[in-house]
């Protein structure tokens, strides 16, 4: 995909130094030629073609996210609510 951006730039660049250095063309007119004809349409399908690899990237750090959750959740003591138990007898009781 980047080889067909870095060709059509490079298209975009030499039409805009022909028109900046024809005898009636003009320097905003080679800058604009370039912005209009290379940087827009190649923006926008950059970000086209993009759209599927930040939907898989969301949707991974997603996942990690919700694992990091279930396993700190895990690693958790008293994951059950349940009251701990006396780790101590009391002094004067036997066990």
């Amino acid at each position: 995909m980047y080889i067909v951006a870095i060709a059509w730039l490079y298209v975009a660049i030499l039409m805009a130094v022909a028109e900046a250095t024809h005898s009636s063309g003009t320097l905003l007119g080679g800058i604009i030629t370039f912005v209009l004809y290379g940087v827009l349409p190649l923006a926008l399908m950059l970000y086209v073609m993009g759209t599927p690899a930040r939907r898989r990237a969301i949707k991974a750090r997603e996942n990690a996210e919700l694992q990091a959750a279930q396993a700190a959740l895990a690693l958790k003591p008293d994951a059950g609510a349940e009251a701990a138990g006396d780790a101590v007898t009391p002094v004067g009781k036997e066990a």
